[in-house]
């Protein structure tokens, strides 16, 4: 190999041929948006997005600077500013693999425990939207009820200390009440976390953070600023060795790539108070129904996900594409997606649901993808709140098929004991790990151990038929193996 070029703004054009790069002068880019929660995602999602406006001329004062709250992501800002905040981007298609080299971004806060810098930058009067990925467990909500959390012990310290606060929410509040007292006016506040609803949840956090200190400046931000929802899609694996290695293959160095799979989609509310960038041009799209988006794509992608990670983890499989290939794994979700989920979800314009079904299945599919099963799996107690849970109740509710959706809470519950059926350990992989695993192993014995999870289950845990199928299943699991009651349910 070549010697490696290491990635910078000094060496853009030396980079090898067939490497796409910006083509504008990222000298003259200006700040517009802060983002927080600054992961793969949104380098190759969001950024991407507005890297392509900037690519035709477009948008040079929209520039991103990205910011985080905890104290690893101090790690990610070293990494890119070494790099002048460049990313590559891989496309893992099946047909072939390409990069292309982001710009977007122009600069990384100082991570700081009372996100002093953050709220300076936020206060600025260039920037009009925040943007967040922060994880769907990370907005401080209940996951059964979305209700504010209140007594959480973050949200108790940024109320008690609202101008050195600890979260990210708590710091916008911050920069809004310099905003507001220095004339500059609102920004947005833009969700790009899978959670139905990213929007309305995002202001319910912020203003109701804001009002346990403030009434004032609450009603000002709920009156002035805005909130819109969207949906985000793309699948982004996390970044480690493999990674690290495929982009040397290109010829760059680079401490921060991006591999991605060659599909996304952004639908967005269109509900800026201080503008916003032109992403329509670049494929976006804005529509007064994101609700009807982000059903399908929350049930059908996120909770598809859930059914073949939890089966994956227990039979050993390492990846998403190992588990479709695996007849029962690739086959449950199949059934239970296109059975049990689809009928409760409603078309959206150019796509039905059972087509949006097949769609995922070959997303899923795609052997180039190299996106673990741990990642995937990682923190079930609000990923199945947000993506399964809704779709089992409907499913009860209408008194339609949902014994797969029953048998995937019973194979979440078989996860949570904590060890494969090869014996190896599962790792720590949920914040409440040590509650689900108590609980987990308590319903071996007594299946409704697990369902009286209630800050999970709620009023379900009391449901009959999920009582007696949840009971049956797991039973079958820990009796006969997952694999033979994979195939049981299959062939039902």
């Amino acid at each position: 190999m070549d010697e490696l070029i290491a990635l910078g703004n000094a060496t853009l054009d030396a980079l090898p041929d067939g490497i796409k790069r910006p083509e504008y002068d990222r000298n003259e880019l200006t700040p517009g948006i802060v983002h927080i929660g600054l992961g793969n995602f949104h380098r190759g999602h969001q950024a991407w997005y507005l890297h392509r406006l900037m690519q035709a001329g477009l948008c040079q004062d929209w520039a991103i600077i990205g910011a985080g709250v905890r104290a690893g992501d101090a790690a990610q800002r070293d990494r890119l500013r070494a790099q002048d905040y460049l990313t590559t981007l891989i496309e893992l298609d099946p047909k072939g693999r390409s990069a292309e080299v982001v710009g977007s971004m122009i600069g990384f806060v100082p991570v700081e425990e009372d996100n002093s810098a953050l709220i300076a930058q936020m206060a600025d009067p260039a920037i009009r939207i925040v943007s967040l990925t922060v994880t769907e467990g990370g907005y401080y909500i209940d996951p059964v009820t979305k209700v504010f959390d209140a007594s959480h012990p973050d949200i108790q310290h940024d109320a008690a200390n609202p101008d050195t606060p600890r979260t990210a929410f708590g710091a916008m509040i911050a920069a809004l009440k310099i905003r507001r007292a220095s004339g500059v006016g609102p920004f947005t506040g833009q969700s790009c976390d899978n959670l139905q609803g990213n929007g309305p949840i995002l202001r319910q956090t912020v203003v109701s953070l804001a009002r346990l200190s403030d009434p004032d400046l609450a009603d000002w931000i709920d009156a002035e600023c805005s909130f819109p929802s969207s949906m985000v899609d793309c699948i982004v694996p996390a970044t480690g060795p493999k990674e690290l290695e495929l982009v040397r293959s290109f010829g760059i160095e680079d401490a921060a790539p991006v591999t991605h799979e060659n599909f996304r989609q952004w639908v967005i509310e269109d509900d800026f108070c201080a503008g916003r960038p032109e992403w329509d041009r670049v494929g976006a799209t804005f529509t007064d129904d994101v609700h009807a988006f982000e059903v399908m794509k929350i049930s059908i992608l996120n909770g598809g996900h859930q059914l073949v990670a939890d089966a994956g983890e227990v039979l050993s499989q390492p990846y998403i594409s190992s588990c479709m290939e695996h007849p029962l794994i690739g086959g449950f979700f199949r059934k239970v997606a296109g059975e049990e989920i689809a009928p409760h979800v409603a078309d959206v314009p150019g796509m039905t649901p059972a087509a949006y079904v097949d769609l995922i299945d070959r997303r899923f599919s795609n052997p180039e993808i190299v996106d673990t099963v741990r990642r995937v799996a990682f923190d079930g107690s609000s990923r199945q709140t947000g993506f399964i849970l809704p779709r089992l109740r409907a499913a009860l509710n209408a008194g339609a098929a949902s014994d797969g959706l029953i048998l995937s809470q019973a194979i979440w519950a078989r996860m949570c004991e904590g060890t494969r059926e090869d014996g190896s350990v599962i790792e720590p992989n949920d914040p409440i790990w040590d509650r689900l695993v108590q609980a987990a192993r308590a319903a071996k014995s007594e299946p409704q151990a697990w369902l009286d999870l209630r800050e999970l289950y709620g009023d379900l845990a009391d449901h009959p038929l999920l009582k007696e199928r949840f009971g049956y299943w797991l039973r079958m699991i820990w009796a006969d193996g997952l694999e033979a009651t994979l195939d049981a349910y299959l062939k039902s």
